[in-house]
This record gives structure tokens, C-alpha cells and sequence, in this order.
């Protein structure tokens, strides 16, 4: 059991301390130097141990206490109840104040971006092993029914052997676009940039698009501007881009839509738009549309093949160009896709 007496609170220990201590040197110098009695010496002591008890309480023991609070709410993670300094940065303990509780601040935010990966790391995972279950489960279905006896039957073999390929190809896409997207955000993925007429990039995007044209009646068309210039970056992915764009514009339309690749100059810049008169898009799904997996209209999107990811990978791709991705649609309007491309080769890649 300790024999020190418990202080009350408001107690300052360390201002007790250095009252007492500047009180006893202060009656012991004036009772050297002078001829006063004793009892004034102490008595000017006691005078100058409350004073400097006092002042070291004002100075000292408050911010002191609001530094062991500030340390004890980030300890504790009460991040919300941390309260900035009042006084400037005038002494030491001053700034001390402030570097804590600048400290807990960016704690804070460090905190605050780890829950929200591990967030997103739960449903991303949530996301993927959904996205597998369908078509393996369609591809075991389907085996396990031929090899109950379906595969001699002429009338349901080869239909069963469509699905299952079918859906072998949707974990090949799946797996390529995982691929892909790891790729570009860790840098993997080489990137160049080259000069090209964006009458060829539209050609060859509407070219990997044809089967599903042609499927759903709806063939892509293009309107460029005469005299167009040029445009810089890299030609292979950019297609990647308006095919992921194209090949949404069809999926989510009538058959029959219309679907129109445009192409035109704005100041050192050309505007690529990608337009349908399809379903449409409400504002209240523009601020997740290139989240990962992210679908407006999810049966849809799984019936036919989507893996979730394509404008997950737009986004990548355009942010590698120092591009941005731009929506404007409503529902029943139809879409419009928009990006700009540079007319110069200074601002086609973002530095590395």
C-alpha cells in the first residue's frame, strides 16, 4: 500500500512540486541574505510557493491534462471527441499540444482508410466468389447430366455442351478482366502511346462488337468530323475502352436500338462519345458505375455474360491516360459515354 496520500484531481502534483521547491528557496535565500526573522522568511516562502503553485497550474498542469486526454482518445480510438489546442504555438508544450493532436488526426484518417479497405476487401471477395458460383455451378450441372446419360442423346448433347462453354468462356472473361485491372493499378501493365486517326479506333472496336450486333439487330454507327486530328495514347487499350462502352450500349437496348460512335475537335482535344437510345441510367447510380461488379440492372447483366468489370477497366484505363470517364443519362433517354483524347503527345500518358 503506497503512504503517499491520494491528491484530489484538481490537484496539480507537479505544481506542488515546483511551488514547493521555488517556496523553500526563496525563505531559505531570505533568510541568508537578511537579518528577518524566521517566521517572515517562511511566511515570504509560503507566499511564493502559492504563487508559483498558481502559475505552473495555469501554465502547465491544464494542458498537461489536455494532453493526457488528447493521448487517451487516441488511444482509446475517440477520435470524435479530440478538441485542438486553444492557445498558439507560443512555448514548447504549445507545440507539443498541436503535434499530438495533428497525430491523432492523421490516425484518424489512417483508421478510417484501413476499415474502408477492409471493407471493400470483404465485398470484393463477397463479389468474386458470387460471380463464380453461377457458372460453375451451370458447368457442373450440366456435365453431371450428361454423364447421367444425356450425352447420347442427340437432342440435348450439344445444347448442353453450348452452355457449358458458354459458361467456361464467362470465367475465362471473368479471370482476364481480374487480370487486367490488377495489372494497371499496380503498374504491370505497360503502357505506350502513338499517334492515330480515331476513324481506326472506331473501325476496330465496332469489329469486336459484330457478333453481338448482329445478334440483337443493332450495328453500331459513326459520325467523325471532317478533317479530324490525330489523337495520342495507347491505341491497344483505348480500344479495349470503346469496346467495354460499345458492347454496353448494345446490351442495354431494344433490339433494333440505335447505337452511334461520334468523334469531334474541342480545343486541343477530341471528345469521344458513345450514344444509345437504350434503357437508360438514373442519376442515383452514377457515383458507382465503374465500382467493381457494380450493376444497375443485374439479372440483365449475368443473362447476357457480363462480368461486371468492364467500365471497372474503362475507368483504369482512361485514369492511366490522365482521363476521366463522363455519364449523362436518364432512364427511358438512353446513354451518352464521353471522353477526351489529346491532340498532342505531351499529355497522352500519366507520368510514371
Amino acid at each position: 500500500m503506497s503512504l503517499v496520500p491520494r491528491l484530489p484531481p484538481f490537484v496539480s502534483r507537479l505544481g506542488l512540486k515546483i511551488g514547493g521547491t521555488a517556496g523553500a528557496v526563496a525563505g531559505l535565500g531570505v533568510g541568508l541574505v537578511s537579518s528577518v526573522s524566521v517566521g517572515v522568511a517562511v511566511l515570504f516562502g509560503l507566499g511564493t510557493a502559492a504563487l508559483t503553485y498558481a502559475a505552473s497550474h495555469v501554465w502547465l498542469h491544464r494542458r498537461l491534462r489536455h494532453l493526457q486526454s488528447v493521448l487517451h482518445e487516441i488511444r482509446t480510438h475517440q477520435f470524435d471527441a479530440e478538441t485542438p489546442p486553444s492557445g498558439p504555438h507560443d512555448d514548447e508544450l504549445s507545440t507539443l499540444l498541436w503535434e499530438v493532436y495533428r497525430t491523432g488526426q492523421s490516425l484518424e484518417t489512417e483508421i478510417r482508410k484501413l476499415k474502408e479497405m477492409e471493407s471493400y476487401r470483404r465485398e470484393f471477395i463477397g463479389n468474386v466468389s458470387h460471380e463464380l458460383k453461377t457458372p460453375i455451378f451451370s458447368v457442373q450441372g450440366f456435365a453431371e447430366t450428361l454423364l447421367d446419360g444425356a450425352l447420347t442423346d442427340d437432342s440435348v448433347n450439344r445444347t448442353f455442351l453450348k452452355k457449358i462453354l458458354h459458361h467456361a468462356n464467362r470465367l475465362d472473361n471473368l479471370a482476364r478482366d481480374l487480370s487486367t485491372i490488377t495489372k494497371i493499378e499496380t503498374e504491370e501493365l505497360d503502357m505506350s502511346s502513338e499517334a492515330f486517326d480515331v476513324t481506326e479506333l472506331f473501325d476496330t472496336a465496332v469489329e469486336s462488337v459484330e457478333f453481338r450486333a448482329e445478334e440483337t439487330g443493332i450495328m453500331p454507327r459513326q459520325k467523325v468530323a471532317p478533317d479530324l486530328p490525330q489523337v495520342y495514347g495507347d491505341f491497344d487499350r483505348l480500344r479495349r475502352v470503346l469496346v467495354n462502352l460499345v458492347d454496353n450500349a448494345i446490351k442495354y437496348n431494344a433490339e433494333g436500338g440505335t447505337v452511334q460512335l461520334e468523334a469531334e475537335p474541342q480545343n486541343d482535344e477530341v471528345v469521344i462519345r458513345v450514344m444509345d437510345d437504350g434503357i437508360g441510367i438514373s442519376p442515383d447510380h452514377f457515383p458507382r458505375l465503374t465500382e467493381r461488379f457494380y450493376r444497375v440492372d443485374k439479372s440483365r447483366s449475368r443473362n447476357q455474360g457480363g462480368t461486371g468489370l468492364g467500365l471497372a477497366i474503362v475507368k483504369h484505363i482512361l485514369g492511366a491516360h490522365d482521363r476521366e470517364l463522363h455519364v449523362e443519362s436518364a432512364p427511358g433517354e438512353g446513354s451518352t459515354f464521353s471522353f477526351t483524347l489529346p491532340t498532342s503527345p505531351q499529355s497522352s500518358l500519366k507520368p510514371a
